[in-house]
């Protein structure tokens, strides 16, 4: 599918499921990853992602577009267009749109770096996204000194525990 009968599509949506015009602009966006789609609050535009069409199929991508649209119509009309907002779950349901958007495997971010740290007295280990300086910080447990073990990618650490287990 390609952009251009992209924005057929979600024009035909939008006429059938909520009676409104959808004037603005649907593209597929590559960056997109762990979303089925989102909709740009500054410039109203939707932008989806091809590998949730690709990978479930025309029924759940249209669900998708439900979705976006109702956060679309809801906020060009003054409705409460998060996700928590009550106009947003009732319209989504009246629509028939998806609340959640499947998984696609091996799409997530699995390239982020995990920081395995040690304690020296108690011998506790954790894991953190984020770099910690071991001169500022010190364990929870005990209050001893912490040191930086391993600095490694959560794929590679899941392909490990994975071996181990198998």
């Amino acid at each position: 599918m390609t952009d251009e009968e992209l924005q057929k599509l979600v024009q035909h949506v939008s006429i059938e499921s909520f009676h409104l015009p959808f004037r603005h602009r649907a593209v597929f966006n590559p960056r997109l990853r762990t979303t089925g789609g989102r909709y740009l609050l500054s410039s109203h535009c939707l932008e989806f992602n091809k590998h949730q069409l690709l990978h479930f199929g025309i029924e759940e991508f249209i669900k998708i577009i439900k979705h976006e649209l109702c956060h679309y119509h809801l906020h060009l009309g003054g409705g409460g267009y998060k996700h928590r907002d009550s106009d947003f779950k009732k319209l989504l349901r009246q629509v028939g749109g998806s609340r959640y958007c499947g998984a696609i495997p091996g799409m997530g971010n699995s390239s982020v770096l995990q920081y395995i740290y040690h304690c020296r007295r108690c011998g506790a280990s954790f894991i953190r996204r984020r770099r910690l300086d071991t001169r500022r910080y010190v364990c929870a447990a005990c209050g001893g000194k912490i040191q930086l073990m391993k600095q490694e990618k959560r794929a590679e650490r899941n392909d490990r525990e994975n071996e181990q287990k198998g």
